[in-house]
């Protein structure tokens, strides 16, 4: 176990240090001296206020663009210059592909060079280019460019990395698209049956356009002939082209009414760039699910069984006081006869004495 636990420390160190990825963070070198540094947007002077780079550019178009590297360490380190596609985590965040990888996309359109020596609590600025290829397609083509420094722990080598995306968007149509993906719909009653129950939505939003784009999403909710219509929002957050997200929504006070229609309507809007022109297609879809009022019928068959209990009850009262009065009635006949018997007999007594 004792052995183990410095592969194990390594191993959470490659992961630690792949999943953030902003303009400017913190790495540590297993082992080793504690390095910090962070990687920005700049001018051939230094860092210039940037949180990423973003161009539109024509295809076969070649730009010269600068980054900065600025080491907050003790002593002077040998950074390692890497360029990749881009992409969003499943939480929304950048990131781009780690270096087993390969890029396929605008990561393979930077051009950096290989290294960089920075010393002690120094900042160096590197010239980089974004070559647009001449049959690029329109559109937002992600990258990341980023220093990393690789360092062995155990077995396992760690690249911890820091960067700031580049967005090259190739000039041509752009369409803003969305498309909305494995819509499923469950319905969850109230624990009270005078309450009414919540819809949860689940769906993928998938941005099946060119450039990158926020989803505002709704979602409506109704029961037969659209009794009890409930809305909310289902925003899909930002979507690079080729993403997806999954999105989740609950809908409050909606009656299970039987049939339960959901639709959901998806609305992109371009991010960065200029949004002129582009073409703007939202996305949407519906399913219909049945939800019965089971509570309210399990109470109504309750009521239903307590008030015949109460009426049954209430008639074998009603019988057995009338058999009381009825017995009643018979004893005080049956009274009435023996008196009027004995009167005649004690009249024809006197009379005969």
């Amino acid at each position: 176990m004792v052995r183990a636990l410095p592969r194990l420390l390594a191993v959470l160190a490659v992961l630690l240090g792949t999943v953030p990825f902003a303009p400017a963070a913190a790495g540590a070198e297993p082992g080793g001296p504690a390095l910090t540094w962070a990687v920005q947007p700049a001018d051939r002077h230094g860092p210039d206020g940037r949180r990423w780079i973003e161009h539109t550019l024509d295809p076969g178009e070649v730009l010269t663009e600068h980054l900065a590297v600025r080491n907050f360490s003790d002593a002077a380190v040998v950074f390692s210059l890497k360029a990749a596609d881009g992409y969003l985590t499943d939480r929304g965040r950048f990131n781009m592909l780690p270096s087993d990888r390969p890029s396929v996309d605008g990561g393979t359109w930077i051009g950096v060079q290989p290294q960089v020596r920075v010393g002690a609590g120094a900042t160096k600025v590197v010239p980089f280019t974004v070559t647009v290829p001449r049959d690029a397609t329109p559109g937002d083509h992600p990258a990341g460019i980023a220093a990393t420094v690789t360092s062995a722990g155990g077995t396992v080598a760690v690249e911890s990395r820091v960067g700031f995306r580049v967005m090259t968007r190739v000039s041509g149509t752009v369409a803003a698209s969305l498309a909305v993906d494995g819509l499923t719909v469950g319905y969850r009653y109230s624990w009270n049956p005078f309450a009414a129950g919540t819809v949860r939505v689940r769906y993928t939003g998938t941005n099946d356009g060119n450039v990158a784009v926020t989803g505002t999403g709704t979602v409506a909710t109704a029961g037969l002939f659209g009794l009890g219509e409930r809305a909310a929002r289902a925003d899909a957050g930002e979507l690079l082209p080729g993403g997806g997200r999954e999105v989740e929504v609950r809908v409050g006070g909606v009656w299970a009414l039987g049939p339960l229609r959901t639709s959901v309507r998806l609305t992109p809007a371009v991010l960065g760039g200029d949004p002129a022109g582009a073409e703007i297609r939202p996305g949407s879809a519906t399913v219909t699910a049945w939800a019965l009022p089971w509570p309210q019928l399990a109470l109504a068959a309750l009521l239903a069984a307590v008030l015949l209990a109460f009426r049954t009850l209430l008639r074998r009262r009603r019988r057995r006081l009338a058999e009381l009065l009825d017995r009643a009635r018979a004893e005080g006949r049956a009274s009435a006869l023996v008196g009027g018997s004995g009167a005649a007999t004690g009249k024809g007594a006197s009379a005969a004495g």
